[in-house]
């Protein structure tokens, strides 16, 4: 008995010893054999700003333009001056003309025959001035609403564009064509690949 106790202690003793004669030196010498490198193509992406789209907006609304200058997109900024400013063109020349054909009939109305001395439209009926008014405001109301549309859809755009931004968007995403062989048929297939890499 005293010997199975006296062999247990031996025995803790030597295993307690064991772990005191383990080195605790840490080595600042680097195994390159064993060293995993960091994936150096990823690129560290910057936080996403919640507030972005809503500033894009503001900024579009403040001045158009400024909110795809703001989303780094300045191919744009023509493409939006363009769209309103075609439309507000137009509504101004339709608006003059109108006020041209107005001012026409009322002096008709007055009693200025058609064709008299200073009349811009000596060819024009009365009837004529009246459907050519109509058209003209029907014109400059259409190049207003439509001036209006592109003024909402630049905001719009700014806003959605900045949306678009803080999605992942990676080089992972590849299309590539491959070629296989096709044992059965003894020829080669030819098609397209998506893939993604998570």
């Amino acid at each position: 008995m005293l010997n199975k106790l006296g062999y247990s202690i031996l025995f803790a003793l030597g295993f307690c010893f064991m772990t005191l004669a383990q080195n605790n030196k840490t080595t600042d010498e680097v195994d390159t054999s064993i060293m995993v490198v960091k994936d150096s193509t990823k690129t560290k992406r910057d936080p996403i700003n919640v507030l972005a789209p809503s500033k894009a907006a503001f900024y579009s609304t403040l001045l158009p333009g400024l909110g795809q200058a703001y989303n780094k997109k300045y191919w744009k900024i023509p493409l939006v001056y363009v769209a309103i400013g075609i439309p507000t063109y137009l509504y101004i020349k339709n608006d003059k003309d109108y006020d041209l054909y107005r001012d026409a009939y009322r002096r008709r109305l007055s009693g200025f025959p058609q064709g008299s001395v200073g009349d811009p439209f000596p060819n024009v009926t009365d009837d004529g001035l009246i459907r050519a008014q109509q058209q003209l405001r029907r014109n400059k109301e259409l190049a207003l609403l439509i001036a209006i549309g592109m003024y909402a859809l630049n905001i719009v755009d700014a806003n959605v564009d900045a949306h678009l931004l803080q999605f992942n968007v990676d080089e992972d995403l590849s299309i590539r064509p491959h070629f296989r062989y096709n044992e059965m048929e003894n020829n080669t297939n030819l098609g397209l690949t998506l893939d993604f890499k998570f």
